[in-house]
Formats: structure tokens, sequence, C-alpha cells
């Protein structure tokens, strides 16, 4: 935690980290901050190797975020990172736009196929079993990070709201 702690006070970028996944971020509006990138890059890089321990570059993505970026190319230990149109975070689907109509739709697609699952398998249609089933397995699904990816359309709202119908109609 040491080496971490230290390696932290050097990185002129933002740094999250959560388990075995980090994430550089930084303003690329400039050539300084396209540089600060790639030098971050360089002492993470640097610092896997003091400590034996090795990136999967395959695994490494860039998301450019916004209209005007100039999608500049990274290198990780002598190796292009690829760049990605969208990415997926602790399940939160993101896309270059920062438009969350992918997410909307994934959840909705999850707690549909869990809806069809409870109507398929469970034989009995207590008002009771059903919301707890309904509140246990597939409002989580509906609500996770909603602080984050919020529906912003009216279509996304409704696409929600279709899965609530749904589960209403079973009660």
């Amino acid at each position: 935690m040491y080496l971490d702690i230290c390696l932290d006070s050097e990185i002129e970028c933002t740094r999250s980290k959560f388990a075995n996944d980090s994430k550089l971020c930084g303003g690329v509006d400039t050539l300084e901050g396209r540089d600060a990138i790639q030098r971050d890059l360089d002492r993470l890089e640097r610092w896997a190797r003091v400590n034996f321990m090795k990136f999967n570059k395959d695994k490494c993505m860039i998301l450019h975020i916004c209209w005007g970026n100039s999608k500049h190319k990274y290198r990780l230990g002598g190796k292009c990172i690829e760049n990605s149109p969208k990415k997926k975070d602790l399940r939160v689907s993101v896309d270059k736009k920062l438009n969350m109509n992918m997410q909307c739709a994934l959840a909705a697609q999850k707690a549909n196929c869990i809806l069809d699952c409870i109507r398929r398998n469970v034989a009995s249609r207590s008002n009771e079993l059903i919301l707890c089933l309904y509140s246990a397995l597939v409002r989580p699904h509906l609500e996770y990070c909603v602080q984050l990816w919020g529906p912003q359309y009216k279509k996304d709202v409704d696409l929600l709201k279709r899965v609530q119908k749904q589960a209403t109609k079973m009660i």
C-alpha cells in the first residue's frame, strides 16, 4: 500500500481505483494535457515493472469524451492503447457522448427477463409474493446506479415504466 501512495503523489492526472481496476482521466484540449496523460501512463508502466507486476494491455481502452477531441493515441509499455466507442464500468454503460440510452435499454432488458422468468416459474399469483419478488429481483436492475445514469429522455423513462406496468399487471 505504501508504494501505491507514493505512486499517487507522482500522478498528474486524476486517477481512480477500484479493486484491480484503475482509470486515468484528464483534459486533452491542450498539448500539455495529452503529454501529462502519456507521462502518467509511463509512470504506471515503470511502477508495475519495478514491482514485478504486469498490466493486461489487451484490456486497456481509451474513451475519448467530447466532440472536438483530437483522439490522440496513447501507449502503455510501447503498445498502443485501443480506442473504444463505449465503456462499461461497474455495470454502467457509457458512450463517448455520455449518452445513457444503452444503459436504460440494458436495465429494462434484464428486468424484463427476470419478470418473464417469474411469470413462467412461479405458480402463485398472490400480490404479496409477486410484490416481494419484484422488489427483490427486478427493482435492483432498474435502480442500479440510477443517480449516475438516470433516464434523460422521455423514451428512456417510458421504457422503464413499461417494465413497471408489466409487473403491475402480474399483480
